[in-house]
């Protein structure tokens, strides 16, 4: 178990992959400009960076064009149900390490509007997010996809995922959110020397609820709070964690009087996932709640399946072990809490 705690210190604490698109409609041509990451499509096309140096060059570019034509074909352009036709015009290195791809798209004539697929998401990073910006007939709007909804339409309204997804981005941002997760695990440390399934309950429940207050507030702009103060601060939470763990009480019940204020800073991270994606107009209470039961369902599954684990370890171990185990543990929580501080400072 303390290796994997040392894993995620060397893991963002939240691996998630960002694109742009701008997309102008015209009839029936669009207009696209993609913006990926460099690394991120030096992941998906191994050629693309020939000489494997970590950087892309204007000749590697050029030489790849074959495999980014390829790979525009991933995305799937339809008005009704009449395919569209895509094609790369060209290929750009941009602000730092930023690659451009500008398309053209040409769709058959029709009232129809033209709807992307965008099923790059299947060999992109989990929690990628891609960002547009549309123009069409007159009028502009930005939208939002992710793995869990690919889809949308290039409309002059605001495209918001269905209500439902917002289920599975809960899921996604707790399991992906290796600070949740280190934070987590530093509570349940304790288990080791002492504490019950039963303790569990007011910690849990004081976590969730104070969470969910400030999850809730922040999602729809009732109190707003600048990520450089909160993300440090999830951060010092893990590092405070840690070294209480250290000197924890017999009984992991008595935490949830930590697990309650640090509960309401991290509801503050959660809500961060949501900033970008905005939630439906007409359905905000339904999509704020299914996030928060997909964060939910994910904590449930890691308490699930570390509680069992650190049980057996206790009764195999002799008390000694024990003790030196959850030392151990403690301490890699602090280190990746202390990490995670000084890189957002």
């Amino acid at each position: 178990m303390a290796p994997l705690l040392f894993v995620l210190l060397l893991c963002p604490a939240h691996t998630v992959g960002l694109s742009r698109g701008v997309y102008v409609v015209d009839d029936s041509d669009v207009d696209v400009e993609l913006t990926f990451a460099r690394p991120e499509l030096s992941s998906l096309l191994p050629g693309l960076d020939s000489d494997a140096d970590g950087t892309i060059t204007t000749l590697e570019l050029a030489a790849a064009r074959p495999a980014l034509s390829g790979l525009v074909q991933t995305l799937l352009f339809r008005r009704g149900e009449t395919p569209c036709v895509a094609g790369l015009q060209s290929a750009a290195l941009v602000e730092g390490d930023g690659l451009a791809l500008a398309l053209r798209v040409s769709c058959p004539a029709g009232g129809s509007d033209v709807v992307v697929d965008f099923r790059l998401f299947d060999r992109l990073g989990p929690g990628h997010r891609h960002l547009g910006h549309v123009s069409a007939h007159g009028g502009e709007a930005d939208i939002v996809a992710f793995a869990a909804a690919p889809e949308f339409i290039l409309t002059s309204s605001a495209s918001a995922p269905p209500v439902g997804a917002y289920l599975l981005l809960g899921l996604e941002h707790i399991l992906l959110g290796f600070d949740h997760l280190v934070f987590l695990a530093g509570i349940l440390i304790v288990l080791l020397r002492a504490g019950r399934w039963t303790s569990l309950i007011r910690v849990v429940t004081a976590f969730t609820l104070a969470h969910s207050v400030t999850l809730g507030l922040a999602a729809t702009g009732k109190v707003t709070l600048s990520p450089s103060l909160i993300e440090p601060l999830i951060a010092a939470s893990i590092v405070f964690v840690g070294i209480e763990s250290l000197f924890a009480s017999t009984d992991i019940a008595s935490r949830w009087r930590m697990t309650l204020p640090f509960g309401l800073v991290h509801g503050f991270g959660f809500a961060g996932a949501l900033a970008e994606i905005g939630l439906p107009k007409g359905a905000v209470v339904p999509a704020l709640a299914l996030f928060n039961v997909g964060v939910e369902l994910g904590q449930l599954a890691v308490v699930l399946a570390l509680c069992p684990l650190l049980l057996f370890l206790r009764r195999r171990l002799s008390p000694k072990r024990a003790q030196q185990l959850m030392w151990l543990l403690s301490a890699a929580v602090v280190v990746a809490g202390v990490y995670w501080f000084v890189e957002r400072i």
